[in-house]
């Protein structure tokens, strides 16, 4: 080792709100030091998941620098990279996993090819399949027209228009490459004194691509190195089908392009990324609406056909129908029906379709308590409304039902999938992980047991044939049982088979997997929050309206039996302004603190424990837990807020 540096590799891990992949990436890191001098960092960009506190029990050794603020991607690596004494630095997202000796071989490379000033390796993601990030081209103007218009996108292999994931280079074979990924970039401590840290002038994104380019132009190599491999889960802060991601990621490349490029090349470049901006942001809004509307649009446009259609047989039978009824409200009914199939999420991805009876239900409901207030001529028939509700019940599953056949194969109605999971663990293991699932997964078919040990001889296609004879759809790893090179390569080797995976860390209760962090379900968490659903936080929401205007109609009858009216009083109005909510789980921490505040904690059964109805609460909300804790309380709603 050379005697001005005390170790041989500086890890550094910028994170943001993603803790059990921070633990996950951490714990193969350790497993991955054994043979090396090495240093991990951590750099916390104020995250509010406790990130922070489980580097500090976990990790001890770990050097935690922990912001205040988010000071973005390019800063906080660079805050540790100053503090770094390594003979090289690696800069790692917290969504990835690395293999036992993936830094053995980098640096083994590395030491005995001197011109090579930075490296990456072959990325996966969570099916197991191959990243094309891995590799990737200079963003020059035309390679960046040809990604920006799917030019690279229909000609992958092709060495014109497929140079910016350079698809047409053997993902199997060490190439010198022009751009590194950020996910996972190994230099040398030498070359980033020669060509400089990363610019800061790059919030998120570009930054790995500018940086890989200075190291070029300092004279060394990029090397695409594949002989180990890392699983990268993708996860970013900001979605890539947000306008937020259009903005920052394109304005990333005009930066890049104003630094590296002539006057003459950037100013076509910035013509083209700017034109770029606006036609994926356009293109994103239409989608977002499209995707957001159609559904609504389609059960409106179809309950009301079926509204017309009753309101002919009620005047062909001479039943009283009034013409104005077609322009007010039948339209009114199914924009009544509509609401209350997005307040229970019916129209949000991944929701349950069974909950259309709920919806349809509460909507009818209230059709006909207003209907009782309406004039008399406005009362022509109850059946009408009943029949109406039906018919949209019928519409929904009719429509979701041609769907889903048309684009599976199959009706399933949303449901979640009936899992056949085998679990590679050994017995301890296996017994732990086997009831984490059936506390976190309702729909299980049936769970098998691959005894790691079984698989000796020619493993991959061993483990192959035990998934097509048990019919397995998810399979799951004991991170404690299998090292995470002997994951890695399970993954890739049955990649084909459309499986799903998760990696069970030790003494942990939850399990990570997927394609993206930023899926919703992307892995089974004994403390999952059902709160965070869109469509609960929409009911809940619905139900503090409610419950604050119907207490405020009868406050002058129970102003009295109040401590603190004016308190009660007070609370009412923070809650109808959406500032405050009346029950809650109390944040643990300051930073949670700032959000909306709660009256009341969970009082679902006054025999329990607080912390065991506190946890029932969050992992299976209904607005009845609401309703039962407020009316157990009730007296303590002048309570002041927190």
């Amino acid at each position: 080792m050379n005697a001005q540096y005390r170790f041989d590799l500086s890890v550094v891990i910028v994170n943001y709100n993603v803790v059990n992949f921070l633990e996950q990436c951490l714990n193969s890191v350790v497993a991955a030091s054994q043979n090396l001098q090495i240093e991990v960092f951590v750099v916390d960009n104020n995250s509010v998941d406790g990130s922070v506190a489980l580097v500090r029990d976990k990790f001890p050794t770990v050097k935690l620098i922990s912001n205040t603020e988010n000071v973005g991607f390019s800063v906080a690596n660079n805050q540790a990279i100053h503090q770094s004494n390594g003979r090289y630095v690696l800069l790692l997202n917290p969504d990835t996993v690395v293999e036992q000796d993936t830094f053995d071989k980098c640096i083994a490379y590395m030491d005995v090819h001197p011109t090579a000033g930075g490296m990456g390796v072959r990325m996966i993601d969570g099916k197991g399949r191959f990243l094309p990030e891995s590799k990737r081209g200079l963003p020059t103007p035309a390679v960046s027209f040809y990604k920006i218009f799917g030019l690279s996108r229909l000609f992958p292999k092709s060495k014109k228009f497929g140079t910016y994931h350079l698809g047409f280079l053997d993902e199997h074979q060490i190439h010198e490459v022009d751009v590194l990924s950020g996910a996972f970039m190994l230099m040398r401590s030498e070359t980033l004194k020669k060509v400089g840290l990363l610019d800061e002038a790059f919030f998120m994104y570009g930054e790995d691509i500018d940086l890989s380019y200075r190291i070029q132009l300092g004279g060394y190599q990029n090397i695409y190195f594949p002989e180990t491999k890392i699983i990268h889960y993708k996860g970013e802060s900001t979605k890539k089908g947000s306008l937020n991601y259009v903005f920052v990621f394109y304005n990333a490349m005009v930066i890049f392009a104003k630094k590296h490029f002539s006057a003459r090349y950037a100013s076509i470049f910035s013509f083209a990324i700017h034109l770029a901006i606006y036609l994926r942001a356009s293109v994103s809004i239409i989608k977002r609406m499209m995707t957001r509307l159609s559904w609504p649009l389609i059960d409106s446009f179809i309950s009301y056909i079926l509204l017309y259609w009753l309101a002919q047989q009620w005047q062909q039978y001479q039943i009283q129908f009034p013409d104005w009824a077609y322009q007010w409200l039948s339209p009114a009914y199914v924009t009544t029906w509509v609401f209350w199939t997005w307040i229970f999420g019916l129209y949000d991805r991944g929701t349950r379709a069974h909950q259309i009876w709920k919806s349809t239900f509460f909507g009818t409901i209230a059709i006909l308590v207003a209907y009782a207030l309406f004039p008399k001529e406005w009362q022509f028939s109850r059946l009408f409304i009943l029949l109406g509700s039906i018919g949209f019940l019928l519409s929904f599953y009719l429509t979701r039902s041609l769907k889903e056949l048309l684009t599976k194969g199959r009706i399933n109605l949303g449901k979640l999938p009936k899992k056949r999971f085998g679990i590679l663990a050994v017995e301890t293991e296996y017994e732990r992980i086997s009831d984490l699932l059936n506390l976190t997964y309702p729909e299980i078919d049936a769970i098998h047991q691959i005894d790691v040990r079984a698989l000796r001889h020619n493993p991959s296609n061993q483990l192959e044939e035990i998934i097509r004879v048990h019919q397995l759809n998810e399979l799951i790893f004991s991170a404690k049982d299998i090292g995470a090179s002997q994951i890695i390569q399970y993954m890739a080797d049955t990649a084909n088979l459309d499986l799903e995976y998760k990696i069970a860390q030790p003494n942990t209760s939850y399990l990570i997997g997927s394609t993206t962090i930023d899926q919703a379900g992307s892995y089974y968490n004994i403390h999952f929050d059902a709160l965070q659903l869109a469509a609960n936080k929409r009911i809940k929401r619905l139900f503090d309206i409610g419950l604050a205007l119907t207490l405020l109609c009868f406050t002058p009858l129970i102003f009295w039996y109040f401590r603190k009216p004016k308190q009660y009083l007070k609370n009412l109005l923070q809650i109808l302004l959406g500032r405050c909510s009346f029950v809650g789980v109390q944040p643990q921490n300051e930073t949670a603190r700032k959000g909306k505040r709660v009256i009341l904690h969970p009082c679902l059964n006054q025999q329990q424990p607080i912390e065991l109805q506190a946890f029932i609460y969050t992992k299976s909300y209904t607005p009845t837990y609401d309703l039962t804790s407020v009316w157990l309380q009730l007296r303590q709603l002048d309570n002041e807020p927190h």
